[in-house]
């Protein structure tokens, strides 16, 4: 009989991370339910001969070759057919018992709700309960594209003691990619992720497609997983860097209203300027040159996309319609449930 669910878990040269994680994301999800399912992106270090010898039970995908995140998800969910939810969830993930099941629960007691997130915590040694900065409960973006989390503004982490717990099925604008459920028919009718990211962004791009299906995104409070962070690109990286500023721009390019887009994307450049000589003043040299291959690369891949949305959903939401800089640097608002005060 065909379960409901399948969890995929893309995995790129992360053989360590596999014996670490893998065992737990079994023992703890519900077999009557859920198909755990590992697809390989063309990994070069062990990871085929680990999934082989040590984990022979489980089902894997094997794709010829790294497609990053997005396509290596896209061909993944294409070859794991049949499955009514899929659940994204990154190779650096702990779950524990019964993580599965409210998420499940609420997807099938909200027919209109698109995608959800659990709690995104940290995985510490120090047992330390922690929201993780890769969507912590739940994201938004500004009005210029900034993302921001309940949990989470920029470098400012909150501890998680239960102060966001009410949220319980509230509407975000981007859930994680850590830990993404959504409706596998939709994945596939808003086009799945892009491809043209390759890896950073991708998911909020996603959720911002899925909005504008006419579907919501929610947070499942209910549920949390543990998420090691920077398994495949540690924080420092230039290539990060790259990626991040590239892949706002586009992700701004396609999903604004051609002409509200290009006012957004006018104020975006200046704030990426201030961000490239700040970059040179700390003699972070590398993250310059990446700001600035990322804005040409942007010129050159927005040709693609020509079919521009009617309406900014930014604007619907209070989250949407803030200057997340001012509130943050100016007006010293750290934490989320101090934006509004």
């Amino acid at each position: 009989m065909k379960k409901d669910v399948a969890v995929i878990i893309l995995n790129w040269n992360s053989a360590p991370l596999l014996r670490r994680y893998l065992p737990g994301v079994l023992q703890n999800t519900n077999p009557d339910l859920a198909d755990v399912i590992v697809a390989d992106n063309g990994s070069t270090d062990a990871s085929r001969q680990v999934l082989e010898e040590e984990f022979p039970q489980v089902p894997t995908i094997l794709l010829d070759k790294n497609y990053g995140y997005a396509e290596g998800y896209n061909k993944s969910i294409a070859q794991a057919a049949g499955y009514k939810y899929t659940v994204l969830l990154n190779s650096d993930v702990r779950t524990p018992q019964g993580w599965l099941e409210p998420l499940y629960r609420y997807m099938d007691e909200h027919p209109q709700v698109g995608a959800v997130q659990p709690k995104v915590l940290q995985d510490r040694d120090d047992g330390r309960q922690v929201f993780d900065y890769a969507g912590a409960a739940g994201g938004y973006l500004d009005k210029h594209g900034y993302p921001y989390c309940r949990g989470r503004l920029f470098s400012t982490i909150e501890d998680d003691h239960g102060q966001y717990d009410s949220a319980q099925g509230a509407d975000v604008f981007w859930a994680s990619g850590a830990c993404l459920m959504v409706r596998t028919a939709l994945y596939r009718e808003v086009g799945g992720l892009d491809s043209a990211f390759f890896a950073h962004m991708e998911e909020i791009d996603l959720c911002w497609r899925i909005w504008r299906s006419g579907h919501r995104i929610s947070l499942v409070t209910g549920s949390s997983i543990y998420h090691l962070g920077g398994g495949s690109l540690p924080q420092g990286n230039p290539f990060k860097t790259y990626l991040n500023f590239r892949n706002n721009l586009l992700m701004l390019y396609k999903n604004l209203p051609r002409r509200e887009g290009r006012r957004v994307l006018l104020v975006r450049r200046l704030y990426d300027a201030l961000a490239f000589f700040q970059s040179l003043a700390t003699l972070h040299f590398a993250d310059a040159k990446a700001i600035v291959k990322a804005h040409n690369d942007f010129r050159a891949m927005r040709t693609r996309y020509s079919d521009f949305p009617g309406e900014n959903l930014l604007r619907r939401t209070a989250e949407g319609r803030r200057n997340i800089i001012v509130s943050y640097y100016l007006r010293r608002r750290s934490t989320f449930d101090r934006l509004d005060g």
